[in-house]
């Protein structure tokens, strides 16, 4: 019996699959062991996000105003939603709001790597800090405060009036041509220290020596940057590319909070008539088939930036 308790677990083998490498094959035990670990992040991921979708695609097929019995109307809801006008600018308008979330702040973040990479050693943190400070604070926050620049007596029309330009002066979330505009670079200010901490943190990550070749080439900073840098940051530029995408099309705080769709419905989005159906309107069906409809436009440009940004080797 002592040799039994000391000896060892067995080992998991390995069997020989097609291709000559092994496949390593786990006691039974252990696998379950694996799976118990697993279990409270895999219960609370379907408690919180699986069953929440399910039952969104299942009220979507309902008439149902949160009250009164639900009664099911198929695709009804869909068809309503595809024949109103109102969405189709939704979505134009989040899709211009793509410009300044995500090409942008991208972009940005690119020109900012290129300037702190190999410039700046011991600030390096204070630079993520202070950059990155948008993300932390609550969106809320951040519309209130930016409705506050934007207004007649904001900062923004002082300075006009300071530098003799108080005639472009306006109330910029309540102009009509250019409130998705104002709107998008609050949108710009919040991402791009985002993507500027991914690149930051790709960049250094690549082998010190490719710098050092490419000086050999005499290649200058640009062409580092380019032909170095940048293939180097590909898949950070992915993820920004992702999260400030979903950010833009699927944006509701930060419009609610500032022109709450308006003027005359300018800076409606998607996420914004999502809300308007459920809880001014009553139509908790219509809701969840918009809400169904911006979920399918999400993932949709999500595997579109997926799939042309893939590795290719």
């Amino acid at each position: 019996m002592a040799s039994e308790l000391s000896s060892p677990a067995a080992p998991p083998r390995a069997t020989p699959v097609r291709g000559g490498e092994p496949q390593v094959i786990h006691p039974p035990k252990r696998r379950l062991r694996g799976w118990l670990y697993v279990l409270p992040a895999l219960a609370v991921y379907l408690g919180f996000a699986i069953w929440p979708a399910i039952n969104t695609v299942r009220l979507s097929l309902l008439s149902w105003d949160g009250i009164l019995p639900a009664t099911f109307v198929g695709i009804e809801n869909y068809i309503k939603i595809f024949r109103d006008s109102a969405l189709f600018e939704a979505i134009l308008h989040s899709l211009v709001l793509i410009v300044f979330f995500s090409f942008i702040p991208i972009a940005a973040g690119l020109l900012m790597t290129a300037l702190l990479m190999g410039k700046v050693r011991k600030g390096m943190t204070f630079f993520r800090v202070v950059f990155f400070l948008p993300q932390v604070l609550p969106l809320v926050a951040v519309g209130i405060t930016w409705r506050w620049l934007y207004s007649d007596t904001g900062v923004i029309n002082q300075i006009l009036d300071v530098v003799g330009l108080g005639s472009f002066g306006r109330a910029w979330l309540g102009d009509y041509q250019l409130a998705l505009t104002a709107l998008g670079l609050i949108g710009t200010w919040s991402m791009s220290g985002l993507c500027m901490m991914l690149f930051l943190t790709g960049a250094q990550k690549i082998d010190p020596s490719l710098y050092e070749a490419a000086k050999l080439d005499g290649a200058n900073t640009f062409r580092q940057f380019l032909h170095v840098t940048l293939p180097g940051v590909r898949k950070e530029i992915t993820v920004a590319g992702v999260i400030t995408t979903i950010a833009a099309l699927a944006s509701f705080d930060l419009v609610f909070v500032t022109t709450n769709g308006g003027p005359a419905g300018q800076t409606n989005v998607p996420g914004l008539l999502v809300y308007r159906l459920a809880f001014n309107e009553g139509d908790i069906g219509g809701a969840s088939a918009l809400a169904v409809v911006l979920t399918v436009i999400v993932m949709t440009v999500v595997g579109g930036i997926r799939y042309f940004t893939r590795d290719r080797d």
